[in-house]
């Protein structure tokens, strides 16, 4: 061929070399990588059986290398049997056990059998905690947490009631779907003090409302919130737990040498233990020191849910909670006694209740170093009656609660309260922190005590209630908008007037109602009077309380609550005014923009952690040095 007959081809090669090339382009490569969100790529890549009811990429990756794929799908049992036998092979292989471990929970999950989430528990047991020096998940391994997840859901399930509403902690035989396990479980285990467990509710299953955080502690087992009786062999009302106090526990199943036992199919066996939340937050398995999960929020919200607060908080304040509730006891605790814990002592306000707590008890709970230095106890009273009578009334159950729990003085941190009262609470909480002598009795009666024509009877009550000194108990206050000198609305006599009219007093104030009217000539006022009257600024008992400072063994700290951004010193809170609110004496102030009820307020909860750290002798945390003088903290939005 010569030159000029190949370049006169060329041209048509090139056509046709051009014509395939534009054929093939039209071809994509099954292979590709396709850019997308970053969320869209990260829900790809944590997908698993406990987020989106999916085998995650690991579980998937080992279906597809034995072929079994679709096999799941089609014959669920005879594939995870085929599985088992595999791992038992290849000497509980890791990535096998954990692959079992999620197809059992999905399976278990879809068919409701019981075998199956247990089944699971056990995988992911022998996954997490190698016996014999296995190899141990990477802490970066997104498997490690996924295990963890698969074995606390599954858990519950294996032990929920037939019609799932709560776990029952038993022991027993139980069948595997490759044999059994023998299950033990001591009934001491629902023992706590003279107390027993009950009614354990999967708490992670749980939405919550009406508290701004929700704190949980990750770790191993399954969490739930039970119920507290009195144990058969002991009296009601033999301690202080609140009797619809939810209790934080974690149910965490123990397999013995799980790994072992599964490869060489020796019958497995197993223990259920109950941790409690205050008692222990690691256990020890498999040679290492493992965290347990927990959700005392959940706990917490549970505890009041169906509880009728606002008829509570009226009837309380009208004076009509008698037959309401009449076992409720007056001094409640979050946790049976617990010697060498410091109480700390939260006085609600007027019209209120202990539930107004709530968002700051979670805000603590939640410090490890407040928990295992406090416990927290709340009173309840009737908050219509004379300041000095409920005054009295904390006094006498603090004095109860202190000989009924260590009746020989032994441990000194009872001894080292901290009273924490908001708005009428603080006055209850002051007057256990002063010493009256006569001036309070003097300000509301023209003659000595003495001189009156009373029943032995109210004679004593008054000795007990208007003359006072500090509680030995009571080593430090706290006052949270609380009215010193006084409330504005209190001052308006049309609501004075109407409150007196709607408000019932115990049936025992008709004995001293009718000692005061053979009295009037030395009664300051006709009348004996309500919370309400009290905290008149022109009422005499607020006059002369005001005037008495808190005692020097006492220390005290003040939260003052201002609505509004204008200046502090000419604002109030919608109920006290600043200047009511200040006190003399007092170690640290703090302002915050608030309404009245500000206890649920971040930086009224975060000060009354900064001085409950300084009362035990923790440093305080960065930046809240800063409440030792006036801090001016802004409304949340």
């Amino acid at each position: 061929m010569s030159n000029l007959d190949a370049r006169r081809r060329s041209p048509a090669r090139l056509v046709l070399v051009a014509a395939v090339c534009a054929a093939l382009s039209g071809c994509v490569s099954p292979v590709r990588a396709v850019r997308v969100d970053h969320k869209v790529a990260h829900q790809e890549l944590t997908r698993s059986a406990v987020t989106t009811n999916e085998p995650s990429w690991p579980t998937r990756d080992a279906l597809l290398e034995r072929g079994l794929l679709d096999a799941f799908a089609e014959r669920p049992e005879a594939t995870l049997a085929d599985l088992h036998r595999a791992m038992v092979a290849e000497h509980a292989d890791p990535p096998l056990l954990f692959a079992l471990a999620e197809l059992s929970f999905l399976h278990g999950q879809s068919s409701e059998k019981r075998e199956y989430q247990l089944a699971a528990v056990i995988y992911a047991h022998a996954f997490l905690f190698p016996d014999d020096g296995g190899t141990r998940p990477d802490p970066f391994d997104p498997r490690l947490r996924i295990a963890a997840d698969l074995y606390n859901w599954s858990l519950t399930a294996a032990f929920a009631s037939d019609d799932r509403s709560e776990v029952l902690p038993r022991g027993g035989d139980f069948e595997l779907p490759f044999g059994e396990i023998a299950v033990a479980f001591d009934p001491a285990e629902l023992r706590v003090g003279n107390r027993e467990l009950y009614n354990f509710v999967p708490s992670a299953e749980l939405e919550i409302h009406g508290l701004s955080m929700r704190y949980r502690w990750p770790g191993i087992g399954a969490p739930l919130a039970a119920s507290t009786r009195p144990a058969a062999d002991t009296a009601s009302g033999g301690d202080m737990v609140a009797p619809r106090l939810r209790v934080p526990v974690t149910a965490l199943l123990r397999v013995e040498h799980a790994r072992r036992a599964l490869v060489s199919e020796q019958p497995l066996e197993a223990t259920l233990e109950l941790h409690l939340a205050w008692e222990a937050q690691n256990v020890a398995i498999a040679g290492e020191s493992v965290p347990l999960e927990s959700e005392p929020t959940a706990a917490l919200a549970l505890t009041f849910t169906g509880v009728p607060i606002a008829q509570l908080e009226l009837f309380g304040f009208l004076g009509r909670l008698t037959g309401l509730i009449a076992e409720r006891p007056p001094l409640v605790s979050t946790t049976p006694y617990r010697p060498g814990l410091v109480p700390v002592v939260f006085v609600h306000g007027t019209a209120s209740s202990p539930v107004r707590w709530v968002e700051m008890y979670n805000r603590l709970h939640a410090d490890p170093e407040i928990r295992s230095r406090f416990q927290f106890w709340f009173f309840q009273y009737e908050s219509n009656q004379p300041i000095a009578l409920s005054a009295l009334r904390l006094r006498e159950a603090i004095g109860a609660a202190v000989s009924q729990l260590d009746p020989e003085g032994e441990d000194p941190a009872l001894r080292e309260m901290v009273l924490i009262g908001h708005s009428q609470g603080g006055l209850l909480v002051k007057m256990q922190s002063i010493d009256s002598g006569d001036r309070l009795w003097n300000a509301v009666s023209r003659k000595p005590l003495d001189e009156l024509r009373l029943s032995d009877t109210t004679r004593d009550l008054i000795q007990r209630g208007m003359f006072v000194e500090p509680l030995p108990e009571v080593s430090r206050v706290v006052f949270i908008a609380t009215p010193h000198r006084g409330s504005f609305l209190a001052a308006r006599q049309a609501i004075v007037n109407l409150l007196r009219w709607l408000t019932r007093l115990p049936l025992h104030f008709t004995a001293l109602s009718l000692d005061v009217a053979r009295n009037l000539d030395a009664a300051k006022t006709p009348f004996v009077p309500t919370a309400v009257d009290n905290m008149s600024p022109r009422h005499p008992f607020i006059l002369s309380l005001q005037q008495i400072p808190i005692a020097p063994s006492v220390a005290a700290h003040s939260i003052i609550a201002v609505k509004g951004d204008g200046p502090a010193e000419e604002g109030n809170d919608g109920v006290v005014e600043f200047k009511s609110a200040q006190i003399d004496g007092v170690e640290s102030e703090l302002v915050v923009r608030s309404p009245h009820s500000c206890q649920g307020n971040p930086h009224t909860m975060e000060e009354v952690r900064r001085i409950l750290r300084l009362h035990v002798g923790l440093t305080a945390n960065a930046g809240m040095e800063q409440s030792f003088r006036i801090v001016e903290s802004p409304e949340p939005r």
